[in-house]
């Protein structure tokens, strides 16, 4: 049933360091049911979430005919999935997709670890798309081992599939909710039987998953962008601890996990989500653009213009212009065309690190004190760069504002953060960071008043927190019992 060729090629490595010091997005998941040719739109679903993960994609389809077929690729969806000779090998009204960066197993890149995973069960086969991270993963794969089970790659996602391969619910749907009950951490799931199509978020809903029609159709996707793609009516999120069975009579709604408070992730509002979707009503770029708005009044700053770190500043560096009154200017210009198959050649190349990706428009920097707006400070090897790249082409001075609070603490439900120690805020305070990075100031976001730019009036609730920030307060909402077992030390009680 797979259409893999035997000689694959693997991934590229990122082509410089601009791409080592951002946070990695997790993966991105789609489904589509009641459509001829349903892997088509699966791929253009996949292609508007390639910001979600760059690293690989899948595809699995049925057809009542020809049953399930799957086609695994690296590398871009545009590259792949846009091949008619392929995607004529995934014939059927039912598939569903995935793009992949690795957050969990090994970095060592396998087409075994792309997804979708599919498994034949006694009542048929099955095939299952994950995004988020198990944090129990180790312990439930040195179960399962130990009772037999056979492990084809070194993705957390696989144990779902053995867990309901062990399972002794009657149907696939029961046998996921069996499974899933036992499984720790993130998870947002798009799931295919032979005529059914199935959606999961854990019970708190940490990452998103959204539901829309599509003439008599159904789709599943982790963002609203990806039924705009194909022209698909948003009808709603799907619930946290919610499970969606969809086959030709319509949706069937289940809560089968213990009802929570949801903590859905608030840097997909920050970073990780298109500015173009939707997200709890909310427009993710009005909330990044507010975030702007929210930084300026916390932490004004002495300048002549305001410019983006392309692209991600750019929404919050318009909210800070607008509320500061500092014109908003393009002081950085990003190579479009940049991509990660770029091929170094040499040494001296590869040294020049960002100014492959982005470039300084020099007759609008020169002789003014710029403002940088950024979304994030990971390492601070960008930063630093960029810094450099501003004063070479005249700053008077230079002052970062970062759209988000310090990112102190590594994230374990889908997000591939560095280690704790490598992580700039986990072992500098904020004048420590400005002097490491020699610019003339360095504010960041508070907590509340990232709250604030996405709805929460009041603040952030010490006590209750309303969303997962754990890469920001070091409060994890789910013990990652994988790395505790490993030696990982959770924040101390204040």
């Amino acid at each position: 049933m797979d259409s893999e060729l035997p000689d694959l090629s693997r991934p590229l490595p990122p082509a410089h360091p601009f791409d080592d010091d951002k946070l990695k997005e997790e993966c991105g998941v789609f489904g589509v049911i009641g459509v001829t040719d349903a892997a088509n739109f699966v791929a253009l679903g996949l292609h508007a979430l390639q910001h979600r993960g760059q690293e690989a994609g899948g595809i699995v389809s049925h057809d009542p005919e020809q049953g399930f077929n799957s086609a695994r690729r690296f590398g871009y969806v545009r590259d792949n999935f846009t091949k008619q000779s392929l995607m004529e090998t995934l014939p059927g009204p039912l598939a569903i997709g995935h793009v992949r960066y690795s957050t969990a197993g090994s970095k060592a890149a396998q087409i075994r670890d792309v997804q979708p995973f599919f498994g034949e069960f006694s009542m048929g086969g099955a095939a299952i798309a994950h995004n988020g991270n198990i944090t129990n993963a180790d312990a439930l794969r040195r179960e399962l081992i130990e009772r037999g089970s056979i492990f084809q790659s070194s993705s957390d996602s696989e144990c779902i599939i053995h867990l309901m391969a062990r399972s002794l619910q009657r149907n696939i749907p029961e046998r996921m909710q069996d499974a899933l009950r036992r499984v720790e951490g993130a998870f947002s799931i798009v799931a295919m039987t032979r005529t059914k199509l199935i959606g999961v978020r854990d019970p708190l809903g940490v990452r998103p998953l959204v539901l829309g029609r599509i003439g008599d159709g159904w789709v599943l996707s982790s963002e609203t962008c990806g039924l705009d793609i194909i022209g698909a009516e948003f009808e709603r999120e799907i619930a946290p601890g919610e499970m969606v069975v969809i086959n030709e009579d319509g949706v069937e709604s289940h809560f089968p996990f213990r009802r929570q408070k949801p903590r859905f992730c608030i840097f997909e509002h920050v970073y990780f989500s298109r500015p173009d979707s939707i997200i709890g009503g909310r427009s993710v770029y009005e909330t990044r653009r507010q975030i702007g708005v929210e930084l300026a009044r916390e932490a004004p700053a002495e300048a002549d213009i305001v410019c983006p770190v392309p692209d991600s500043g750019t929404p919050a560096a318009i909210g800070f212009s607008q509320e500061s009154g500092i014109p908003y200017a393009m002081g950085i210009i990003r190579n479009q065309y940049m991509g990660r198959t770029f091929i170094e050649p040499t040494e001296q190349i590869r040294n020049m690190g960002v100014r492959l990706k982005l470039n300084v428009n020099r007759a609008l920097i020169k002789g003014k004190r710029v403002v940088l707006v950024d979304d994030s400070v990971v390492r601070g090897t960008t930063s630093r760069k960029i810094k450099e790249m501003i004063l070479d082409a005249g700053a008077k001075s230079v002052h970062f504002r970062i759209a988000s609070p310090p990112t102190a603490w590594p994230c374990f439900y889908g997000v591939d953060t560095p280690q704790r120690e490598k992580l700039l805020a986990a072992t500098m305070s904020e004048e420590e960071m400005r002097e490491h990075l020699a610019v003339d100031s360095l504010k960041f976001i508070s907590l509340d008043g990232l709250y604030r730019a996405v709805g929460e009036a009041a603040g952030r609730d010490a006590d209750s927190p309303q969303y997962c920030d754990a890469c920001f307060s070091g409060e994890y909402p789910v013990a990652p019992s994988d790395m505790i077992e490993k030696g990982f030390e959770l924040k101390a009680a204040e």
